[in-house]
């Protein structure tokens, strides 16, 4: 299955976007985790099929009613496996 990493831009610390990101991947049925980053970003890496990856993808681009995303950058990785969706501290 595809992996991809996100980095997402613009207001996206302190409006709950990991936790709600967790609740959407796992929904979504994706592994890999997601993080704060130290310039202020969030980021993620995700694994699973195309579809999923573009509906979380889809989701990053909006974040929780709080976030104000102003960029989403996807990378796509070789696969890796995760055991399940986790958030980062």
């Amino acid at each position: 299955m595809p992996t991809v990493h996100l980095l997402i831009k613009g207001k996206v610390q302190g409006v709950f976007f990991r936790a709600t990101a967790k609740e959407v991947a796992d929904e979504l049925g994706l592994t890999g985790w997601v993080q704060n980053t130290d310039e202020g970003h969030v980021e993620a890496m995700a694994t699973g099929t195309e579809k999923q990856l573009n509906d979380f993808i889809a989701w990053c681009k909006q974040g929780p009613p709080r976030a104000r995303v102003s960029e989403v950058i996807p990378t796509e990785k070789s696969e890796e496996h995760f055991d399940r969706f986790t958030v980062r501290r």
